[in-house]
């Protein structure tokens, strides 16, 4: 798999995304990781893209670490990056980073699988799924300025 530049979301934590104790909570993570990685795939091809080949995406686990707390008033910024793909499986890694202070306080790792939209048979990661995120990669490779 080639190397691709990380892409990048902002997203400021409102008060309705913390708990009681003022701090982000774990529900919201999932929400904003996701929120980054449709960013992340709209940015590197357009989604029709899948759907016309009678394609969609499913998360199958995700894995987070929570590292430091965030509180509202924060700029986190999700780096968003397809690691893996292999299988029938693959896994985008995010970084989520406070701007402020320059610290990651979480990350996590998404594993997902491509499914033919017919079956909700997962597809092996070649051919015209592997063909998929080569252009994807090379899309927010030259989004990025590379």
């Amino acid at each position: 798999m080639s190397h691709s530049i990380p892409h990048s979301t902002i997203i400021k934590v409102r008060g309705y995304h913390c708990d009681f104790y003022g701090h982000v909570n774990n529900a919201r993570y999932l929400e904003m990781l996701e929120e980054a990685r449709w960013q992340y795939l709209e940015a590197g091809l357009d989604l029709s893209y899948w759907k016309d080949r009678g394609l969609g995406f499913v998360v199958v686990s995700v894995t987070i670490n929570f590292l430091r707390p965030a509180s509202p008033g924060i700029d986190l910024e999700i780096t968003s990056e397809t690691t893996k793909l292999e299988g029938r499986t693959g896994v985008i890694h995010q970084e989520v980073i406070n701007r402020q202070s320059g610290k990651t306080v979480a990350n996590a790792d998404v594993t997902f699988a491509v499914i033919d939209l017919e079956t909700g048979r997962a597809k092996t990661m070649e051919g015209e799924v592997l063909a998929g995120f080569e252009k994807m990669r090379a899309a927010n490779n030259q989004n990025d300025g590379s």
